[in-house]
C-alpha cells in the first residue's frame, strides 16, 4: 500500500469512526434484550423499567415488540425519533395498561410512566440502574436511598423519583433500583432532579417538537411513522463491535445481533430519506461483512455463525449509489467500492449455470450450529434457495442441484435483472470515481449478461421465465421476480407491456385488492399462504416498482405504490405492526406466526409510496 492510498484509507477511517460515534451517543433504547431500557453511550449506564403486578406476584423485566405466546406482553410502540430525543409506546400485561414516553433534556433523560389500566393492587414501576456489557461503573444508593447515584468514570449520574419510593424486596433484580407505586403517573429524571409536573412538560415539548417536524409528509404521515419508527425501535448497540447498527428485528437478536444481506442494505435505503448517518452505518456495516471468498454473506449472527456457503440477492451497489446520489459524499463510495466489486465478480465466476446465464446456488462448508432454517441445506437445493432471499419459494420445488457447478438447475431471470442492475450501478459508481476502465469493463458484463437474459424471454407466454438447464424448458411457476429485468435496459417495450398486461395486472396472477402474492394465485402452492408460498413481501414490491419506473411506467408504478401504501397502513392502524409477511388474500399479517410484527423491511411498502410521492427520490 503506497502512502497515498494509505492517506485515503484513514481519511474514510476517520470518517466513518466519527459519523458512528455521532450516533452512538446520549439516551437511547439501545440494548436489543428490551425497549424499556434506556442506556447512555458511550457510558452503558442502563435504566431498565420493569413491571411488578401482585395478583400472581410476576415481574416482567424485559419487554419486546411482537413477541408471542400466552401471556407475553403487547407492545404497540409509537413515535419517536431516531437519537431518543423522544419515544413512547403502550404496554399491555397482566390487565395493566402503561404508556411509557421518554424525553430528552440537554443531557439529561426524563421518563414519565402513566398507567391507562391497572390490577386492584396497583402494579409497580421498577427501575434497575446498572451497566451493560460488563462496562466499567459504579451505581448504588444515595443517602436516604431516594436516588441511585452512578459513577461512569467520568462524572456522577443521579437517577431520582418522582415518588416516595417502595420497598419490595422479592423481585430479580440485581443491581440498585427504584421502585414506584403506580397509582398514578410517575417520573424518573438521569441528571437534575424533576418534579412530575417538569417532566410532564419536557415530554410534551418535545412530542410537539416531533409532530412539527413531520408536518411536512401531510396525508402520508402515518405511511412515513409506520416505516420511521419501525427502524428506529429496531435500531441497537452492538457492544462487540462498538457500532449502531439495524438488525431486522429484536425478535431475531437471540445471539446479539442477527444481520441478513439484502433486508440490511434495505434498511440503509429507507433510513436515506431522513437519517444519512444510520444510513451509511447500515450499508457500509453490510459491506464490511464479506467474507473471504468475495461475497457478502447471507447472513452474520454476531460474528459467531456466517453463511460461508451463500450470499443474498445483490441489491448494495444500487442502494448505495442512491445514498451518494443524495448525499454527494465521495467518500462512502470510496469505503465500499472494492468489496462490492469482489462481490460482483465473484456471482460471474460461482453462479454460472451457462455462459451469461446465473443460478442461485450454495457451496459446501463445514457443517454448522444454529437454526436448521437457515444452516440446512447447504451445498443442496434448499441452501440455494436461502441465497435467493425466497427460502420456500416453489420456484424451487424439486429443482435438482449441480454439485459440480453448485448450483441449482435453474437459470434465473430475477437473479439476472438484479445482476445486471448491479454492474450497472458500479459501472456509474466507478464513473464517478475516475475509473473509467472499470466502469467500461462493468458495463461490457452487464451487456454480456443482458443478452443472456434474453434467452429467458417466452414470447408464448409473455414474460422472462427461469429455465430448466436440466431439461431445457421454461419452469411453469411464476413470481414477482419474472419482473425484475425491467429493473434493466435490457428489455424492450413491447416486452414491458406484455409482462404488465398480461401478468401483473392478471388477477389470476398477482392483480387484487393486495398486492403483489408471492407466487402467481393460480399456482397451487398459492393456497399455502406459507412464509414465500403465496404471502406479500415489500422487497418484491419496491423491486418491481423500481422496474417500473425504470421502464417509465409511472401509471403502474403509482398503482402499486398506492396498495403498498394500503397494506402497510391496515396493520399499522390496527396493531401498530409492520409485518415481515402479509396474506395475500386477506392483507393480514398477523394470521400466522411466522410474520415476525415488526420486521423493518415491510416499511418498504410505506417507502414505494413515499417516493411516488415525491418525498423520496426515484432512481
Amino acid at each position: 500500500m503506497n502512502a497515498r492510498t494509505l492517506k485515503k484509507e484513514v481519511l474514510y477511517m476517520s470518517a466513518y469512526l466519527e459519523l458512528q460515534q455521532s450516533l452512538a451517543s446520549g439516551w437511547n433504547t439501545w440494548h436489543t434484550r428490551s425497549v424499556l431500557t434506556h442506556v447512555l453511550l458511550p457510558h452503558g449506564l442502563a435504566i431498565q423499567l420493569g413491571i411488578k403486578e401482585y395478583r400472581e406476584g410476576r415481574y416482567l423485566r424485559e419487554c419486546l415488540i411482537g413477541r408471542q405466546g400466552q401471556g407475553v406482553e403487547v407492545v404497540r410502540p409509537g413515535i419517536r425519533s431516531y437519537d431518543g430525543n423522544y419515544t413512547e409506546l403502550l404496554v399491555i400485561w397482566q390487565d395493566i395498561e402503561l404508556q411509557i414516553q421518554s424525553a430528552a433534556d440537554g443531557e439529561d433523560l426524563v421518563l414519565l410512566i402513566t398507567p391507562l389500566r391497572n390490577q386492584p393492587v396497583p402494579a409497580l414501576l421498577v427501575a434497575e440502574c446498572g451497566f451493560l456489557w460488563n462496562r466499567r461503573g459504579i451505581t448504588k444508593h444515595g443517602v436516604g436511598s431516594d436516588r441511585v447515584e452512578a459513577d461512569c468514570g467520568h462524572g456522577e449520574i443521579r437517577i431520582y423519583p418522582t415518588s416516595p419510593i417502595v420497598e419490595e424486596c422479592h423481585l430479580s433484580a440485581n443491581s440498585p433500583y427504584l421502585a414506584q407505586r403506580l397509582t398514578g403517573a410517575v417520573g424518573l429524571s438521569a441528571g437534575s432532579p424533576r418534579t412530575l409536573d417538569e417532566i410532564k412538560a419536557i415530554v410534551s415539548r418535545n412530542k410537539k417538537g416531533l409532530q412539527d417536524s413531520r408536518s411536512k409528509y401531510g396525508k402520508s404521515v402515518d405511511i412515513y411513522n409506520a416505516m420511521q419508527t419501525c427502524l428506529a425501535w429496531d435500531t441497537i448497540y452492538d457492544p462487540k463491535n462498538k457500532r449502531v447498527i439495524t438488525p431486522v428485528s429484536r425478535i431475531w437478536n437471540d445471539q446479539g445481533y442477527k444481520l441478513f444481506c439484502w433486508d440490511t442494505y434495505f434498511a440503509a435505503y429507507m433510513c436515506m430519506e431522513d437519517q444519512r448517518a444510520l444510513a451509511y452505518a447500515n450499508a457500509i456495516e453490510m459491506t464490511r461483512s464479506a467474507v473471504k471468498a468475495g461475497f457478502v454473506p447471507n447472513y452474520d449472527w454476531s460474528g459467531m455463525n456466517v453463511s460461508l456457503d451463500r450470499s443474498q440477492p445483490p441489491v448494495g451497489a444500487f442502494i448505495i449509489l442512491q445514498l451518494y446520489r443524495k448525499y454527494g459524499e465521495r467518500w462512502l463510495l470510496e469505503e465500499v467500492f472494492e468489496k462490492l466489486c469482489a462481490w460482483n465478480d465473484w456471482w460471474k465466476s460461482n453462479r454460472q449455470i451457462q455462459d451469461g446465464l446465473l443460478a442461485w446456488g450454495s457451496n459446501p462448508m463445514e457443517p454448522v450450529t444454529g437454526n436448521r432454517w437457515e444452516t440446512d441445506g447447504v451445498n443442496d437445493t434448499f441452501g440455494a434457495a436461502l441465497e435467493s432471499g425466497l427460502d420456500n419459494s416453489p420456484m424451487y420445488d424439486l429443482i435438482p442441484f449441480n454439485k459440480e457447478k453448485n448450483v441449482l438447475e435453474l437459470a434465473d431471470a430475477g437473479l439476472m435483472g438484479l445482476y445486471i442492475m448491479d454492474c450497472l450501478a458500479l459501472a456509474d459508481i466507478a464513473d464517478i470515481l475516475g475509473a473509467a476502465d472499470r466502469a467500461s469493463d462493468l458495463r461490457n458484463r452487464a451487456d454480456r449478461f443482458g443478452k443472456g437474459l434474453q434467452q429467458l424471454w417466452d414470447e408464448e407466454s409473455g414474460i422472462f421465465r427461469n429455465l430448466r438447464t436440466d431439461s431445457d424448458s421454461f419452469s411453469e411457476r411464476l413470481s414477482p421476480t419474472l419482473f425484475y429485468p425491467m429493473l434493466t435496459p435490457y428489455v424492450t417495450e413491447k416486452q414491458v407491456e406484455r409482462m404488465i398486461n398480461e401478468h401483473l395486472y392478471n388477477p389470476d396472477e398477482f392483480w387484487g385488492e393486495w398486492i403483489l402474492p408471492s407466487i402467481s394465485r393460480n399456482d397451487p402452492a398459492y393456497g399455502d399462504q406459507d412464509y414465500w408460498r403465496g404471502r406479500i413481501w415489500a422487497p418484491m414490491n419496491l423491486l418491481v416498482y423500481l422496474g417500473l419506473v425504470k421502464q417509465g411506467k409511472a401509471e403502474a408504478a403509482s398503482r402499486v405504490a398506492e396498495k403498498s401504501a394500503s397494506l402497510i397502513l391496515k396493520e399499522w392502524v390496527e396493531h401498530g405492526h409492520v409485518h415481515e409477511n402479509y396474506n395475500g388474500s386477506t392483507g393480514e399479517g398477523c394470521d400466522v406466526q411466522n410474520s415476525d410484527r415488526y420486521y423493518h423491511w415491510g416499511g418498504l411498502l410505506a417507502f414505494i409510496a413515499l417516493m411516488d410521492q415525491g418525498v423520496v427520490p426515484q432512481p
